[in-house]
Protein backbone atom coordinates (compact mmCIF):
# COMPACT_ATOMS: atom_id res chain seq x y z
CA UNK A 1 0.00 0.00 0.00
CA UNK A 2 1.41 3.77 -0.82
CA UNK A 3 -0.02 6.69 0.19
CA UNK A 4 -1.75 7.45 -3.10
CA UNK A 5 -3.62 4.48 -2.67
CA UNK A 6 -5.98 6.76 -0.43
CA UNK A 7 -4.55 10.56 -1.13
CA UNK A 8 -5.29 12.16 -4.37
CA UNK A 9 -4.22 15.51 -5.61
CA UNK A 10 -7.50 16.81 -5.36
CA UNK A 11 -7.84 16.34 -1.67
CA UNK A 12 -5.37 18.40 -0.76
CA UNK A 13 -6.21 21.80 0.97
CA UNK A 14 -3.79 24.55 1.32
CA UNK A 15 -4.44 28.00 3.08
CA UNK A 16 -7.44 26.82 5.75
CA UNK A 17 -8.72 29.56 8.13
CA UNK A 18 -10.10 27.90 11.27
CA UNK A 19 -10.45 29.40 14.63
CA UNK A 20 -10.05 26.10 16.74
CA UNK A 21 -9.60 22.10 16.75
CA UNK A 22 -13.25 21.20 16.78
CA UNK A 23 -14.51 23.47 13.69
CA UNK A 24 -11.46 22.55 11.98
CA UNK A 25 -12.40 18.56 12.56
CA UNK A 26 -16.16 19.35 11.42
CA UNK A 27 -14.64 21.13 8.26
CA UNK A 28 -12.15 18.63 6.95
CA UNK A 29 -14.94 15.83 8.02
CA UNK A 30 -18.00 17.38 6.00
CA UNK A 31 -15.24 18.23 2.81
CA UNK A 32 -14.85 14.21 3.30
CA UNK A 33 -18.36 13.21 3.50
CA UNK A 34 -19.01 14.92 0.47
CA UNK A 35 -16.10 13.66 -1.14
CA UNK A 36 -17.34 10.00 -0.12
CA UNK A 37 -21.25 10.78 -0.24
CA UNK A 38 -21.87 9.63 3.33
CA UNK A 39 -23.29 11.02 6.33
CA UNK A 40 -21.03 14.14 7.39
CA UNK A 41 -22.55 13.84 11.52
CA UNK A 42 -21.17 10.31 11.35
CA UNK A 43 -17.65 10.73 10.52
CA UNK A 44 -17.52 13.97 12.51
CA UNK A 45 -19.16 12.34 15.65
CA UNK A 46 -16.62 9.29 14.96
CA UNK A 47 -13.67 11.94 14.50
CA UNK A 48 -14.55 13.61 17.79
CA UNK A 49 -14.93 10.62 19.74
CA UNK A 50 -11.08 9.54 18.75
CA UNK A 51 -9.46 13.00 19.87
CA UNK A 52 -11.48 12.50 23.35
CA UNK A 53 -9.44 9.67 23.64
CA UNK A 54 -6.43 11.34 23.01
CA UNK A 55 -5.21 14.20 20.92
CA UNK A 56 -4.20 13.61 17.46
CA UNK A 57 -1.62 15.82 17.60
CA UNK A 58 1.85 14.01 17.03
CA UNK A 59 4.04 16.41 17.08
CA UNK A 60 6.09 18.88 14.93
CA UNK A 61 3.03 20.79 14.16
CA UNK A 62 0.90 17.64 12.65
CA UNK A 63 -1.94 16.31 13.48
CA UNK A 64 -3.79 12.89 12.28
CA UNK A 65 -7.03 12.74 13.21
CA UNK A 66 -8.58 9.09 12.00
CA UNK A 67 -11.52 6.93 12.80
CA UNK A 68 -12.97 3.71 11.61
CA UNK A 69 -16.15 4.33 9.83
CA UNK A 70 -18.60 1.78 8.96
CA UNK A 71 -19.83 2.56 5.17
CA UNK A 72 -16.06 3.36 4.51
CA UNK A 73 -14.56 0.74 2.12
CA UNK A 74 -10.87 1.72 1.94
CA UNK A 75 -9.14 4.18 3.45
CA UNK A 76 -9.40 7.73 2.97
CA UNK A 77 -7.34 10.76 3.40
CA UNK A 78 -7.69 15.21 3.52
CA UNK A 79 -4.64 16.56 3.53
CA UNK A 80 -4.63 20.24 4.66
CA UNK A 81 -2.57 22.85 5.26
CA UNK A 82 -3.38 25.68 7.37
CA UNK A 83 -3.01 29.45 6.80
CA UNK A 84 -2.24 30.12 10.86
CA UNK A 85 -1.10 26.92 13.24
CA UNK A 86 -3.91 26.07 15.92
CA UNK A 87 -4.09 24.89 19.38
CA UNK A 88 -4.76 20.99 18.99
CA UNK A 89 -3.75 19.75 22.48
CA UNK A 90 -0.41 17.62 20.89
CA UNK A 91 1.79 15.13 22.56
CA UNK A 92 4.82 17.96 22.61
CA UNK A 93 2.45 21.16 23.08
CA UNK A 94 2.73 22.91 19.70
CA UNK A 95 0.13 24.41 17.52
CA UNK A 96 -0.66 22.38 14.43
CA UNK A 97 -0.39 23.38 10.68
CA UNK A 98 -0.68 20.26 9.03
CA UNK A 99 -3.79 18.25 9.31
CA UNK A 100 -3.84 14.31 7.47
CA UNK A 101 -7.41 13.53 8.23
CA UNK A 102 -7.49 9.70 7.81
CA UNK A 103 -10.59 7.19 7.33
CA UNK A 104 -10.37 3.84 7.71
CA UNK A 105 -13.09 0.45 7.36
CA UNK A 106 -13.67 -1.06 9.71
CA UNK A 107 -12.63 -4.60 8.60
CA UNK A 108 -9.00 -5.64 7.52
CA UNK A 109 -7.51 -4.32 10.64
CA UNK A 110 -3.87 -4.82 9.20
CA UNK A 111 -5.00 -2.77 5.84
CA UNK A 112 -5.60 -0.22 8.43
CA UNK A 113 -3.04 0.13 10.76
CA UNK A 114 -0.57 0.24 7.70
CA UNK A 115 -1.88 3.03 6.58
CA UNK A 116 -2.09 5.15 9.87
CA UNK A 117 1.79 3.97 10.46
CA UNK A 118 2.71 4.72 6.43
CA UNK A 119 1.12 8.31 7.01
CA UNK A 120 2.77 8.95 10.46
CA UNK A 121 6.06 8.19 9.28
CA UNK A 122 6.49 10.40 6.34
CA UNK A 123 5.05 13.16 8.53
CA UNK A 124 7.33 12.70 11.16
CA UNK A 125 9.84 13.13 8.60
CA UNK A 126 11.55 16.71 8.95
CA UNK A 127 12.42 16.71 5.11
CA UNK A 128 8.43 16.08 4.40
CA UNK A 129 7.24 18.51 6.31
CA UNK A 130 9.75 20.89 5.74
CA UNK A 131 8.88 20.64 1.93
CA UNK A 132 5.09 20.68 2.85
CA UNK A 133 4.90 23.91 4.71
CA UNK A 134 7.50 25.30 1.66
CA UNK A 135 5.05 23.84 -1.26
CA UNK A 136 3.18 26.43 -3.29
CA UNK A 137 -0.58 25.07 -3.62
CA UNK A 138 -2.05 21.97 -3.44
CA UNK A 139 -0.57 20.08 -6.00
CA UNK A 140 3.39 20.81 -4.33
CA UNK A 141 1.79 19.80 -0.81
CA UNK A 142 0.62 16.74 -2.30
CA UNK A 143 4.04 16.37 -4.03
CA UNK A 144 5.92 16.59 -0.81
CA UNK A 145 3.81 13.88 1.20
CA UNK A 146 3.14 11.43 -1.72
CA UNK A 147 6.76 11.39 -2.66
CA UNK A 148 8.71 7.89 -2.44
CA UNK A 149 10.60 7.84 0.77
CA UNK A 150 13.89 7.85 1.02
Amino acid sequence: MDIKDFLTPSDVLVGIQTSDKTRLLEDLCGRAASILKIDADKITGDILKREELGSTGIGGGVAIPHARIAVVKKPFGLLARLKSAIEFDSIDHQPVDLVFLLLLPTASAGEQLNALAMVARRLRDADITRNARRATGPSGLYAAVAQSPK
